[in-house]
């Protein structure tokens, strides 16, 4: 059978003309990395800033007198308590109380903006779409037309501010604010998925690579680089960022997956609310737990983890830290293991590494700029 074609974001030509190594991710060719490579790519984020293209992201429009009880039955948080100009991290569920995908919910004046994971926005567009009658709002898949951009590092804030007039000190962790970006409109959103403070940038496809080109050559004196799937996946790793396909997926719920701080069993009704209700009563039998090693070693998915000598769970993500320089992972555990300071053991080639059972993240000493 043929292979499915893979889709390109606005960026594609970017990426090739910098001799990025691109591979297949969420249905798009995507940089995996740069010629510097990911390690580098991951110490210029922490340490001056790196630009991500992530426009592979799906974004839906909701709109109409009701879409704030649309947006409140099919997302887990309380978007009640969200303002206009601020984002809220969420998750869709089906009706078991199982993961259908995480995703931002933005408020603007007039509208709403769910932001998905592109591997799943197919699928949660026609899971959410059959609600829309039942609140008679207007679903919009705005996902062709928008181009996602993320500028992530110590430095980011002072090389956009060459670029724009918006005032970025008022815009705080987890708020966005409208205005233009060397004369392209955009959404200037204080949000990310490194641990360091930046801004993710919302514009229309069509000015995409002239402002990629843009911010790379006024943020080159200060360290900027073009950054890749690699280097973004070991450092939402080091923050103990769950990512969808590896930590988080359909045979979970928030729950287990340690996500019930965005979980409002009080806010009223939402889709799987029920099932999670039972599951909090009568406990949860695992937990997504975050690890480190406690010898050299590199973790990667799908290594056993041994609690008490016995196979016990799997890894879903882990990595050698590039900042750390120590293993680091996640994995979901017995519910009775899932306790900081637990030993536990990882399965690398046959023999149990020792590990212990930490908090995340693993990384303290990142700049994001929390509330």
């Amino acid at each position: 059978m043929a292979e499915a074609t893979l889709l390109r974001t606005p960026l594609h030509g970017e990426h090739a003309a910098l001799g990025a190594k691109l591979v297949p991710f969420a249905g798009y060719e995507m940089p995996v990395q740069y010629p510097t490579g990911i390690t580098a790519e991951h110490h210029a984020v922490r340490r001056a800033a790196g630009l991500f293209d992530v426009s592979h992201m799906g974004e839906f429009e909701v709109r109409g007198d009701r879409a704030l009880d649309f947006v409140q039955y099919v997302t887990t948080n309380d978007v009640s308590k969200v303002d206009v100009g601020q984002a809220q991290y969420g998750t869709l569920l089906n009706h078991d109380g199982k993961l259908l995908d995480d995703l931002i919910v933005y408020r603007y004046p007039e509208h709403w903006m769910l932001v998905v994971n592109g591997s799943n926005k197919d699928k949660d567009l026609r899971w959410i779409q059959q609600f829309t009658e039942k609140f008679g709002v207007e679903l919009v898949d705005r996902t062709d037309e928008i181009a996602l951009l993320a500028l992530q590092g110590p430095k980011a804030q002072e090389i956009l501010a060459r670029l724009t007039d918006a005032d970025l000190d008022s815009i705080r962790y987890y708020r966005f604010a409208e205005g233009t970006v060397d004369g392209v409109a955009a959404t200037i959103s204080r949000t990310g998925y490194t641990g360091e403070d930046g801004f993710e940038l919302y514009v229309p496809a069509a000015d995409a690579s002239r402002l990629w080109r843009r911010l790379l050559e006024v943020g080159a004196d200060d360290g900027l680089v073009p950054a890749g799937l690699g280097c973004r996946d070991s450092l939402r790793l080091e923050m103990g960022y769950a990512l969808y396909g590896n930590d988080l997926d359909e045979d979970t719920t928030p729950l287990e997956a340690g996500l019930g701080w965005v979980v409002k069993l009080d806010k009223g009704d939402f889709v799987g609310r029920d099932a999670l209700a039972r599951q909090k009563e009568q406990g949860i039998a695992r937990k997504l737990v975050g690890f480190r090693l406690k010898e050299r070693g590199f973790p990667r998915h799908g290594y056993p983890v041994s609690v008490d000598g016995a196979e016990a769970g799997v890894v879903t993500s882990g990595v050698l830290s590039p900042t750390l320089g120590e293993g680091v992972g996640m994995a979901y555990v017995p519910a009775a293991a899932s306790k900081a300071g637990t030993e536990i053991g990882i399965v690398i080639r046959g023999a149990a590494v020792p590990a212990e059972v930490v908090r995340p993240p693993f990384h303290k000493n990142g700049t994001v700029k929390k509330d």
